[in-house]
């Protein structure tokens, strides 16, 4: 049970990976096909906020890839929880603000990591 709730928190943070890189990166090229429900001409005065936006989903990836490396087993699922907590969180806030699709792409997935992670103490 360990190793799969440690593949979803992989899985999580390559997610969150790929969003830092469309909002930080790709915004006006990527970022028009996939947040398609935003105006085409919104793209470029909306950089700067999209890269915010990324540099946060960087960082609950490096929080959910460094708990991948933390060798105290109990410490390792407190960093684990909290992470997958946040992205939980965010994940229902976008469903709410939104579009309901966010809770499928982003809550989902780490909803179910933070079941496999708790379940596997």
């Amino acid at each position: 049970m360990q190793i799969i709730a440690q593949i979803f928190i992989a899985l999580v943070a390559a997610e969150h990976l790929a969003i830092l890189y469309i909002e930080m990166f790709a915004w006006e090229t990527t970022g028009k096909k996939v947040f398609k429900t935003l105006p085409p001409e919104l793209f470029k005065p909306t950089r700067s906020l999209a890269a915010n936006q990324g540099l946060y989903n960087g960082f609950l990836a490096a929080g959910l890839l460094w708990s991948l490396f933390i060798p105290d087993p109990a410490w390792q699922q407190r960093i684990a929880l909290f992470f997958l907590g946040c992205v939980i969180v965010a994940g229902i806030y976008g469903a709410l603000s939104a579009s309901k699709k966010i809770f499928f792409i982003q809550a989902l997935p780490a909803l179910l990591g933070f079941l496999l992670v708790y379940l596997s103490r």
